[in-house]
């Protein structure tokens, strides 16, 4: 791609619920176009399937775990930023960490988990663009199911719900950096190229403040 586009951003993150395709568009970008791929690693999480069994049980340490991991990969995309000019394509954003804690914890934990999360010492990376992808929960569903992972399987709709809710109101607040808020709901970039295109063409125009891209498919 000529230079002006997204490509001059050295760190893009796509974001959104469970299930949305944030991870798969994230491989897409760094496919077509390079870079170095960032993503979350939840199967490396021992407490996750747990949690999704007996979330009363499991919320905290399998929180506690995510946050570790991510200021970790944090650190690292730090180290990576510092001596390398490929652009990073992350499929999560430190900020967000704390949506999963208010939803899960319950009101003993969730002090615990700011304690820890204001005391860690994050090289904080704000990202120079953020794909937000929106989808209702019957199309996160829909796609949860087509990737079979057991435990996601067992997600209930009130759940997803309400972590959408916490996402949408999140980036309304969200002004730190260029951010573009992109319907999902029929528009499939990983399967469809003319899709991804396009998105891709509107990624290259965002250059600050808060962008909607509500495709007609």
């Amino acid at each position: 791609m000529p230079e002006g586009t997204f490509l001059d951003k050295k760190h893009i993150v796509i974001e959104g619920p469970i299930g949305v395709g944030k991870s798969s568009l994230s491989n897409k970008i760094v496919d077509r176009f390079g870079g170095h791929l960032l993503l979350e690693k939840p199967g490396e999480n021992p407490f996750l399937q747990r949690f999704y069994k007996a979330p009363e049980c499991f919320s905290l340490p399998t929180q506690l775990f995510f946050l570790f991991q991510r200021v970790k990969q944090f650190a690292e995309l730090v180290e990576h930023e510092s001596h390398v000019s490929r652009p990073v394509v992350a499929d999560f954003m430190i900020d967000k960490d704390p949506i999963f804690a208010e939803l899960t914890l319950n009101n003993d934990e969730l002090p615990i988990y700011r304690q820890v999360y204001e005391s860690l010492s994050v090289d904080h990376v704000q990202p120079d663009l953020v794909i937000y992808l929106q989808a209702p929960v019957s199309v996160l569903q829909q796609r949860i199911k087509k990737r079979n992972i057991d435990y996601e399987l067992k997600i209930a709709d009130t759940y997803l719900q309400a972590l959408s809710d916490s996402y949408t109101n999140f980036f309304h607040r969200y002004n730190a950096g260029p951010l573009l808020i992109v319907n999902a709901a029929q528009f499939n970039p990983i399967n469809n190229d003319g899709h991804f295109d396009a998105l891709i063409d509107q990624m290259s125009k965002v250059e600050a403040g808060k962008h909607f891209f509500n495709p007609l498919v």
